[in-house]
Order: structure tokens, then sequence, then C-alpha cells
């Protein structure tokens, strides 16, 4: 099953449109787990069968294993997922760009080592560099395009042509890469204007909305600018508010809740 279609079951079977950020930091999580082989891989996989029957999919961030040389924990915990809950994608925040070879064997990685079903990329070296990531057609190819940090409009909304860059990038992903239907954007919860512009430029398209929880961005507003008119569309992205919900033994029991909580308050707007 490729990655669009089992995102659109998540949507429709669980009714959510809940992604959960998996993004450990050997420093905070819960001190009971700290002496095992593999702690981070046990993290997750508390997380992961506390909120299973709640989210759409899962993001596990690719910096927070490099840097912490746990990347064969990495591959644990999407091969935990595709075993235990084969329904949900894993999406591989990894946010590649590059020319040439090294963007295919960037794509190797990702999807073959690592065995991610989508990828961020960062589109800023040209449509060439995506093609290797586009030519994967069971794959989601999820493209920069108004992303949620503070400093986004330094280059996000300069203007070319009398058009905004992240503006330009909508485009492109809707009339030139999307040759496969495998594209998907991310449009920050942070900036719900920006998601209102970017959903009148590329119509269906699905967003991965990061910004949600820790980082500020407001549900109602988001959800009501990024939603499509079926209520769907949307990737909605909580990390560190769902993960380190409690730090103590009862961690994947909270994280449970403000997953639950999280659904249940996107619901309201869809």
């Amino acid at each position: 099953m490729d990655f669009y279609r089992m995102i659109e079951n998540g949507w429709t079977e669980k009714d959510s449109l809940v992604c959960v950020g998996l993004d450990p930091d050997l420093g905070k999580i819960p001190a009971h787990l700290k002496a095992a082989e593999f702690p981070i891989f046990e993290f997750n996989k508390a997380l992961v069968d506390a909120t299973a029957d709640l989210v759409c999919t899962y993001k596990p961030q690719f910096a927070h294993y490099a840097a912490q040389s746990a990347e064969s924990q990495l591959i644990m915990t999407i091969d935990y997922i595709h075993e235990r809950y084969p329904g949900i994608p894993v999406i591989l925040d990894a946010k590649r760009g590059d020319i040439g070879s090294t963007a295919k064997m960037y794509a190797k990685e990702v999807f073959e080592k690592f065995g991610a079903d989508a990828v961020t990329v960062n589109p800023y070296l040209g449509g060439d560099t995506l093609e290797p990531f586009l030519e994967r057609k069971d794959k989601g190819v999820i493209i920069l395009c108004r992303t949620s940090n503070p400093g986004a409009g330094d280059i996000q909304d300069l203007e070319t042509g009398g058009k905004k860059i992240y503006e330009v990038i909508a485009e492109k992903a809707s009339n030139e890469w999307n040759g496969n239907s495998n594209v998907l954007l991310v449009v920050g919860a942070t900036y719900p204007r920006e998601l209102k512009t970017i959903r009148g430029i590329v119509g269906e398209m699905p967003f991965l909305v990061p910004g949600i929880g820790a980082q500020g961005g407001d549900i109602e507003a988001a959800v009501i600018n990024g939603k499509t008119n079926s209520g769907g569309g949307m990737i909605i992205n909580s990390s560190r508010g769902i993960m380190y919900a409690d730090s103590g033994p009862d961690f994947a029991k909270a994280a449970r809740q403000e997953t639950d909580n999280l659904r249940s308050e996107i619901n309201r707007y869809r």
C-alpha cells in the first residue's frame, strides 16, 4: 500500500489527523528506561503502543538519532511500527536535499536502509535534486514550503516575479513535481494565513503541519485554514508535547491522554 493510501485510511478509520513525533533525548526519557540495552527504542515502543489507535502516522526526526549514535534504534523503531501496526506509515524527518548521485544515495538511505514510508526534503537546490525521491511512486515526498520556525520568513517571504518564495514552491509542487501523486508540503501551524494561501494554490494536496504544542501553533486556526473540503488533507504533528507529557513510570499513559486530547480538539474544527 502506498503512503497516500495509508494516510487516507488513518484519516477515516481512526478519525485522526494526528502525527506523533518520535524525537527522543536520552536526557529527558524516564529514568527507569535509561539502564535498558536500547533505551531509545524502549521509549519509542512504549509511546507507539500507547498511541497507535489514535494516530495516522509517526515522524521520527533523524538528527535525534544520529546525534546520539542511535541509528540502529531508529531502524528498530521503524521496523517495530511496520511489524506491529502495519497500517501506520512512518515519515522520516530528514530534510534531505542534494545533487545527482548524492540525492540518489539519500533516497536509498531513507527508503531502503531505514525503511521509511515518506521523507521530508529541501527543494532549495531545484527540482532535479528531488527526482530520486519522487520516482519512488509508493513513497511520500514531503517538500518544505512554509516552515514553522520564527525565521522562516527571512527566505520564504522574499518575492520573485510578484510571488513569495513559498508560493512558488507550492505552485511547482502542484504543477511540476507531483507527476506520481506522492508529493506533500510542510506548512507550519504557526502561520495560519499562509496555510490558507497555500491550500488555495495546491487544492487537495496533503500538508504535514508542525508547530502545534511546544511551538505554540493555534489548532483552531491551523485546521480551519489548512483543511480540505472533506475535512482532511492534514498531518498535524506534535512531538515534545506528547513525548514528555510525563517523565515518570506512567509516561506512556500520559502520552496517550495528550494524543487523545489533541485528536479531539483537531476534530472539533474539521
